[in-house]
């Protein structure tokens, strides 16, 4: 089985909630390479607990091909530009920018519980 190595910007309520089913299908060729969050919330101290790498959002990007998805989960739009950009920076034409929207739809298809919905959040790309 092909391992598809992911990272996950923003580890807050649906990062968390998120990194907590990925890390339950690791033996399903996902590879959590590293995680970018600022703060310490409950899903940073998971991924330390996981032995999951803490990036910042120029370190995710060096990894080039080393992230076929960055699942990005911050609910905001300047952070999804910013990665975006930083990502053409690099003629990265490899590594795809999930966003929050395509997490609800894995979710639904992974887990009976419902995805934390946050008010007023950006969920487009």
């Amino acid at each position: 089985m092909e391992q598809q190595r992911i990272a996950i910007i923003g580890l807050g309520r649906i990062g968390s909630a998120f990194l907590q089913q990925m890390l339950q299908r690791q033996s399903h060729g996902i590879e959590i390479v590293c995680a970018a969050e600022g703060a310490d919330t409950p899903g940073r101290q998971m991924a330390n607990k996981a032995g999951i790498a803490i990036k910042n959002l120029d370190e995710i990007v060096a990894l080039g091909n080393g992230i076929d998805v960055i699942f990005e989960l911050t609910g905001l739009t300047e952070v999804r530009r910013e990665l975006r950009e930083k990502l053409v920076a690099a003629k990265n034409a490899h590594t795809v920018i999930a966003s929050e929207s395509v997490v609800r739809i894995i979710w639904a298809l992974i887990s009976d519980t419902a995805l934390p919905v946050i008010a007023g959040r950006t969920t487009g790309y």
